[in-house]
């Protein structure tokens, strides 16, 4: 085995690309990236009748948004068949692998027996050591020649040492009777011929690393290191599935999480670091590693994902928050944002990002800098704005005309404003947020001001004095 680091994410492309294995390809790209290695990704996609090109796409969009770039081109698993089987047919010569004729009638009728019986159910095929001369001429598949003496131990790099007794093994087939190579087979060639060094995966499958392992073995190749991950689970601590809410890692993405807080996220599902719960990638790449995995299974949890990504959003540059939420736009089919809208998000945003915590939440409280004169109230809005609000505003927009376009400034003629009219500056506070943003919920007044500016911002509380809606 090299010293280089290789790891790799093999996605069945018969679905969406689910969040557990978007956990899984990002345990795989952060250990690779953090040891200057190499992040493979394989499509396994042998599963003629189930695989879509839809789903490989899928697969492929959710690993770009994620942000998890490959090296080299994706490898298909069903294109390397040949490969595989010459694999198969080298073990058989090698004596490592046999011929075996059974029928599948036949091994039901000895599983059938041994339930009855009470015996193991695992098969022991009658031609493992036939002798050639014996054999017949017709249709056979090839199996592994697996030891039915002692164990296997799997040394796994987050489980610990497992040991399997190598008589729970079977002779598994390695190529069916009309050619074609198994799953199993076909991992292994895979990842040896892709100089795959760690494998790092879900632990349910685990149990097929005892298996893979007899054909490493028998091939004399270098076995990988294993590293079996626990499974997520939902918050009632049953395994992750669709009645526990989002699943796919494309709904996280319409949700409007940012892929940075997705990817600190899905990191601190089953790894850690102390007690820090927030990570940028510079900070994950550094720190991951295989003695961070937990042995258990981790929880979803959506209000820790809320609050990371609220985290990570406030502490976002301006200029790339905005670049993202137009692109969150985009993806789910919204509506643009216009020169202008775009020109007020900018100058309001210092100030939006420190309370959002997703996208959509980011853009309710940037309705204001959205809407279009004259600024539509909801209820709650509209009633603040009565006779008296109204000749209030009517009384402070031609002061604010004439007012340095600062928020000291703004802030004092407000003020004033309200005073001479025999109240405190809360009570015309609402009329003026009714006005701006057509809420009674938004940010404070002046920054609304600021960021609309003085023509905008006076006209949309002439129309409210006005009464126009």
């Amino acid at each position: 085995m090299t010293d280089d680091v290789v790891t790799r994410f093999a996605p069945s492309p018969t679905g969406f690309l689910h969040i557990g294995g978007a956990r899984t390809a990002l345990f795989n790209w952060l250990f690779a990236r953090g040891r200057g290695g190499r992040f493979l990704l394989r499509i396994e996609d042998t599963d003629r009748a189930r695989s879509t090109a839809e789903a490989t796409q899928a697969i492929l969009e959710g690993l770009a948004w994620l942000g998890l770039d490959h090296d080299g081109e994706a490898v298909s698993q069903a294109a390397r068949a040949a490969r595989h089987a010459e694999v198969a047919r080298q073990m058989l010569a090698e004596g490592t692998a046999y011929k075996c004729f059974a029928t599948q009638e036949e091994i039901d009728a000895f599983r059938e027996a041994a339930r009855a019986e009470g015996r193991s159910t695992l098969y022991r095929s009658p031609w493992r050591d036939a002798d050639p001369a014996t054999q017949p001429d017709g249709p056979y598949v090839i199996r592994l020649k697996a030891p039915r003496e002692g164990a296997t131990v799997i040394e796994d790099a987050v489980q610990g040492p497992v040991t399997i007794g190598n008589d729970q093994l079977d002779d598994m087939v390695l190529l069916r009777s009309d050619g074609t190579p198994v799953y199993m087979l076909a991992v292994v060639v895979d990842d040896h011929d892709m100089g795959v060094t760690h494998v790092i995966r879900g632990d349910d499958h685990l149990n097929n690393a005892a298996r893979q392992m007899q054909i490493y073995r028998a091939m004399g190749w270098d076995v990988p290191v294993w590293a079996h991950i626990p499974l997520i689970h939902g918050p009632d601590g049953k395994k992750l599935s669709k009645r526990h809410g989002a699943v796919s890692l494309t709904e996280y993405r319409d949700m409007g999480y940012p892929a940075a807080a997705m990817r600190n996220y899905l990191a601190r599902l089953g790894w850690s670091h102390g007690d820090t719960e927030v990570f940028s990638d510079a900070e994950l790449t550094a720190l991951f590693s295989l003695e961070g995995i937990n042995k258990a299974p981790a929880r979803l949890d959506m209000k820790k994902l809320d609050s990371i990504s609220g985290r990570h959003i406030a502490a976002m540059k301006d200029a790339a928050l905005l670049s993202e939420l137009e692109a969150f736009l985009a993806a789910t089919g919204r509506t643009p944002l216009a020169a202008v809208q775009r020109a007020r998000l900018a100058e309001a945003m210092p100030q939006l990002k420190e309370r959002a915590k997703t996208f959509p939440d980011l853009l309710e409280k940037a309705n204001f800098a959205l809407a279009e004169r004259p600024v539509a109230c909801d209820e709650k809005a509209a009633r603040a704005l009565d006779s008296v609000s109204r000749r209030i505003l009517a009384e402070l927009t031609p002061h604010l005309r004439n007012a340095s376009w600062t928020r000291d400034a703004l802030e004092a003629v407000a003020t004033r404003t309200a005073e001479e009219n025999g109240i405190k500056f809360g009570k015309l506070a609402a009329p003026m947020r009714a006005a701006l943003a057509g809420r009674t919920v938004s940010p404070s007044v002046f920054d609304m001001m600021l960021a609309l500016g003085r023509d905008e911002s006076l006209a949309r509380l002439e129309d409210a004095a006005a009464g126009r809606e």
